[in-house]
């Protein structure tokens, strides 16, 4: 029997023995627009939709994917940034039986054709900006997809500006080949609403193909069933009681076909009556602006974003304060940033935890107990448990490091067409999450370092993430990731990559080292620090290793093959 010490440390009001039961996730939607219609669900630049409208839309798009031809088993593509054709298009989808299977719109011509091809998408929805329709124009026909649904910013944008955008616009919006492969977005909502429902089997059929990141190879698509994110929307409900319909307001500036934002902020924001206020994308400006013109309430993000806010000048001035809860996750919440966003704000930011294949919350901070440094604790219906991360049958006792393992209704149903992975990952029933960490007697889960990042400095283990949050106490370091380079003597080595605050650029890597050395051990000190203007983010907007990975290797060989002539030539 799985121990639960969280279990004593919930917040009043929260249950994890509280029922969850599958559905079909546009019942989301349904039972909100059903009970809180009138309601605020969506605020798109100026453009205000109620859940009424959002539910009468959706079943509008339904019936326009039904007529051509989506029903189970047909994957149809979202390549769209945040916008209310994104929300419409979704549940539009689900509705009609099909599954959605998220694009990124960063994706080059080659990113969007391998997965339009492994995950068999037929039918993709856009919009005619320069940004996103050229890229399917180009693969169309070397693709399976057979129909694209174009959609315009004009007819989601409330007056004047849907007369202004296409003026002063114009260099922004593509021409699009109309034809009878190309359906207008509003030409598919030119119907009354009303078809037949398509029977859904929570537990089996997939609501979403959620691409991985593809940081450990090739992308592999996760399918999460309607009960997986049905349940978890249900779950992060559950976690804060506080939700109040009509009254909470969430930034929806974290991208949408981002699982987190997709659950977080989306999903989320529609099971609990709450507006969301969106953005196309996250620009600092725009999202203060937004913040203290609508009262945002909630906020979910990544680090970087909120180190933004920290330093916009209007933060000092009480442009945050309209916040109550804001929760960050998508990688390590460095502690001092967590204090410094608290002071400055006077809202609580609580590190989540999570994975694409577990939906993705598995584990949150409750508010008035958070600990800084930990991912926080289990959510409802969910065991995390920590198991020997070379023998996943064993578990590990609180306090010793072991593989996060996660069981709950919210774990994926495998990855698509790979049986094998889907093997390796799932265990006993059981997500193997790659991430080192350990287990508390409160039941507080902190994770030390995903496994395959740790570093072997002369047989000693070496947790990048701890020697990046020593590196964080400095008060001129901005950003800092920290990665293992190859090393003749010690095998690895620490090097550390780091962004200064303004006015701090005149720090040296000897000082930086100097201050680690009462901080960290000396195996885990950095041997190089390379200071730059900025560092590589992912399109979340969270630091990103495999760039520096990719670049030291690159570095390291070009000099490999420098020094191999001249040494022949220095024989000879």
């Amino acid at each position: 029997m799985v121990e639960r010490p969280w279990l004593k440390n919930y917040t009043e009001g929260v249950d994890w023995h509280a029922p969850l039961e599958p559905a079909p996730l546009f019942k989301l939607l349904d039972d909100t627009a059903a009970r809180y219609g009138d309601l605020p669900a969506l605020d798109f630049l100026g453009r205000r939709y109620t859940f009424a409208e959002i539910k009468r839309l959706a079943d509008k798009a339904a019936c326009g994917f039904a007529r051509l031809g989506v029903t189970k088993g047909v994957k149809v593509g979202l390549f769209l940034p945040n916008c209310p054709q994104f929300v419409i298009a979704y549940f539009g989808i689900l509705k009609a039986g099909g599954t959605v299977v998220n694009f990124s719109p960063l994706y080059s011509e080659p990113e969007l054709l391998a997965q339009v091809e492994d995950s068999e998408t037929d039918i993709m929805v856009t919009l005619d900006l320069n940004a996103l329709y050229p890229k399917l124009a180009a693969i169309f026909g070397k693709s399976r997809l057979r129909t694209l649904v174009v959609g315009n910013m004009p007819e989601v944008l409330p007056f004047p500006q849907n007369v202004l955008f296409p003026i002063f616009k114009r260099k922004d919006v593509a021409k699009v080949a109309w034809d009878a492969s190309h359906v207008r977005f509003r030409d598919l909502l030119q119907n009354d609403g009303a078809c037949p429902l398509v029977a859904i089997d929570p537990m089996e059929d997939v609501a979403v193909l959620q691409y991985t990141g593809g940081t450990t190879g090739t992308p592999k698509g996760a399918m999460l069933t309607h009960a997986n994110l049905y349940i978890n929307a249900m779950q992060s409900k559950l976690a804060d009681p506080d939700l109040t319909p009509g009254q909470d307001r969430s930034l929806a500036a974290l991208p949408l076909f981002h699982v987190f934002a997709m659950t977080g902020v989306m999903n989320l924001s529609i099971a609990a009556g709450i507006e969301m206020l969106m953005l196309p994308k996250f620009e600092l400006e725009a999202a203060m602006k937004l913040i203290r013109r609508r009262k945002a309430t909630i906020m979910m993000g990544v680090p970087t974003m909120y180190h933004a806010f920290l330093n916009h000048p209007l933060a000092a001035k009480g442009g945050l304060r309209s916040l109550r809860a804001c929760i960050s996750g998508g990688a390590p919440l460095p502690v001092e940033l967590k204090k410094a966003f608290e002071e400055v704000s006077g809202c609580k930011l609580v590190e989540g935890y999570g994975l694409t294949e577990s939906a993705p919350v598995a584990a949150l901070n409750p508010s008035d107990r958070a600990r800084a440094g930990s991912i926080g604790l289990p959510v409802p219906g969910t065991d995390i448990v920590i198991v020997d991360h070379d023998d996943p049958t064993r578990e590990m006792p609180l306090g010793e490091i072991g593989e996060l393992a996660i069981a709950g209704p919210q774990v994926m149903k495998g990855y698509w067409k790979r049986p094998d992975a889907t093997a390796r990952a799932i265990v006993n029933g059981r997500l193997l999450t790659g991430d080192l960490g350990y287990m508390d007697e409160d039941g507080y889960t902190y994770i030390i370092d995903r496994a395959k990042d740790l570093i072997l400095v002369g047989g000693f283990n070496v947790f990048p993430r701890l020697v990046e949050e020593a590196i964080y106490t400095h008060p001129a370091v901005a950003e800092a990731v920290v990665i293992g380079v190859p090393d003749e003597h010690m095998g690895e080595i620490p090097k550390a990559f780091v962004t200064l605050k303004p006015g701090h650029e005149g720090l040296t890597a000897d000082e930086l080292i100097s201050y680690l050395r009462t901080r960290i051990g000396k195996h885990e000190l950095p041997r190089e620090v390379e200071f730059r203007d900025q560092l590589p983010k992912t399109m979340i907007g969270k630091l990103s290793k495999k760039e520096l990975i990719a670049e030291e290797k690159a570095k390291r060989a070009a000099a490999e093959a420098e020094q191999g002539p001249r040494k022949s030539a220095g024989g000879a």
